[in-house]
């Protein structure tokens, strides 16, 4: 809880909130606005977060102590803390939302587009979240429950709730006055249609703006609209969204829930968002950041903590890949050129396989591949496979033969790339897939799985090959 809030819940006194007036110049940084906050300037404050853009106001708010934030996010105006909340990275706005009144955070969130205020609410733990939502008006609390029930990647977890929509019964004159009369509260919404609803509030039709401004003032709605527009159902995933945004020109479309209701609309922007965060997130995992994202201004428990789960994980699994080599010491001492192979066998299948993780993980965060798709990646994966294989296969095979003067040295080293080099890459193609279709990570599990299959295989193959071939060798 804020400890400059009052115990009521109430925003601070104006004698408090007033401060010293602060004129703002430009390039002020950080430290300074550090001192209006320790100095309870709200008016300087307010002034430098309407002065301070981009990256400036990134930077110089993301560096504020946690105490800093809050007291910043108190001390201002419901709508100015929005602009910083929308400016600070996710963690940092979600932990000052956790540590402010409910009925600080709730005035502050109502400022902030639906999706992005269900976004930190989603991430508040349960009873804090239901504290601010119980603060807000009864329609926008129902609005936000609903939307907070929804998975992140469906069609209900993306869209927004800013929209207009007027019965079919409804002239054009009495929206164009709606629209007059609550201009400043539509200001904010990026309106390009007025959607047209039954008694029921199904989706019957659309409107763009420019008929509007052609039609005769008396026409009603379901005179002049669009009848039977394309809209997405509510649990339609983001693949399938990302495949309709990459095939038409939509700016948005309408979501309507199973009894086709119109409850909210998805963008084309959100839905770029929402693939940029899933690569995002899946590059952070891959690099074994795991738990969310990580900012250097987070303790350094918490992300020390991240960290290790990670490379606790990895020593458990170099240990059983170093286990291979453990049962094969007799081969190794006996050809010990064999030891020089093993590393490159393994980084060199470790990178097929990588190249086709990153080829599955991009197709599935762009669409153009499924879980249902497996066998048929499988297959595209072999034939890269063993084209690369044998190439690869050959010219190790042929430094083995020209350092050591042995075809059958460089024969066992060049089907050990080979074969490894196969079994990496249908690794690395299907794995990613597979693991989606059990809704578990693909991002987080396909690294480590790779790894550990291209060392055991790389290992086991090499000093299998070499101790049938031990009399040749030596």
């Amino acid at each position: 809880m804020n400890q400059s809030a009052p115990e009521d819940g109430s925003r601070p006194t104006d004698e408090v909130a007033s401060g010293p007036a602060t004129t703002i110049n430009e390039g002020m940084d950080e430290g300074a606005l550090a001192e209006m906050i320790g100095d309870r300037d709200a008016g300087g404050c307010t002034e430098w977060v309407e002065a301070t853009h981009g990256q400036e106001a990134v930077r110089a708010l993301s560096r504020l102590s946690d105490e800093e934030r809050e007291q910043l996010l108190a001390m201002v105006e419901p709508d100015v803390a929005a602009e910083v909340v929308e400016r600070l990275p996710e963690p940092q706005a979600v932990d000052a939302i956790e540590h402010l009144d409910a009925n600080i955070a709730a005035a502050i969130l109502a400022e902030i587009p639906s999706d992005d205020r269900v976004d930190i609410l989603k991430e508040l733990d349960a009873p804090g979240a239901e504290a601010i939502i119980c603060l807000m008006e009864a329609a926008e609390a129902d609005d936000i429950r609903r939307m907070v029930a929804y998975d992140e990647d469906v069609a209900g977890g993306l869209m927004i709730t800013e929209f207009l929509a007027f019965p079919t019964t409804a002239t054009v004159s009495e929206v164009l006055r709606d629209l007059e009369a609550n201009a400043e509260k539509y200001a904010d919404f990026n309106i390009t249609y007025t959607y047209v609803i039954d008694e029921a509030g199904a989706l019957v039709g659309v409107v763009p703006l420019r008929r509007f401004l052609l039609a005769r003032r008396g026409a009603t709605l379901d005179t002049i609209m669009i009848p039977d527009p394309v809209r997405v159902t509510d649990l339609e995933p983001l693949v399938d969204l990302s495949i309709r945004f990459r095939d038409e020109p939509y700016m948005g479309l309408p979501v309507v829930d199973a009894t086709g209701v119109l409850i909210g609309v998805v963008e084309r922007s959100g839905v770029e968002h929402a693939l940029a965060e899933e690569s995002d997130e899946a590059y952070r995992e891959a690099l074994g950041i795991i738990g969310g994202e990580e900012l250097r201004s987070m303790p350094l428990v918490v992300r020390s903590r991240r960290r290790l789960a990670w490379l606790s994980l990895n020593i458990v699994l170099n240990i059983i890949a170093a286990s291979v080599i453990a049962m094969h010491t007799d081969t190794l001492e006996a050809v010990i050129a064999l030891a020089v192979f093993l590393p490159i066998i393994s980084d060199m299948s470790g990178c097929s396989g990588n190249q086709a993780v990153a080829v599955s993980m991009r197709e599935l965060s762009l669409g153009v591949t499924r879980p249902s798709d497996l066998f048929r990646v499988l297959g595209k994966e072999i034939a890269v496979g063993v084209v690369n294989g044998i190439a690869l296969g050959v010219l190790i095979g042929l430094v083995a033969f020209l350092w050591k003067g042995n075809p059958w040295l460089g024969g066992v080293v060049g089907a050990a790339l080979t074969l490894n080099t196969m079994i990496a890459v249908s690794i690395g193609g299907c794995v990613p897939l597979a693991l989606k279709g059990l809704k578990l990570d693909p991002a987080l599990a396909s690294g480590p799985i790779l790894t550990t299959v291209t060392d055991l295989c790389g290992f086991l193959l090499v000093l299998t090959f070499a101790s049938m071939a031990l009399a040749k060798l030596t």
